[in-house]
């Protein structure tokens, strides 16, 4: 399967295998930081979504929660 350069909106160039393939894409340090940002982000969302229903825990709680095999 082969993907468009268009398909890569933050790529500064491109590294082609022997064939022609995109195999790797090279982009600038301030949208590399705003890809991690926004995956870090969702690993958050994802986590709250998963956790909305339960009940809060206090301190000590939490504490012998974690202490359960």
């Amino acid at each position: 399967m082969t993907i468009p350069a268009s398909d890569y909106p933050f790529a500064q160039e491109f590294i082609t295998d022997a064939s022609g393939k995109i195999c790797k894409v090279i982009i600038n340090i301030a949208d590399y930081q705003k890809l991690l940002n926004a995956l870090k982000d969702e690993g958050l969302y994802r986590a709250i979504v998963e956790v909305r229903d339960e009940l809060p825990m206090s301190l000590a709680e939490a504490l012998n929660e974690l202490e359960q095999p």
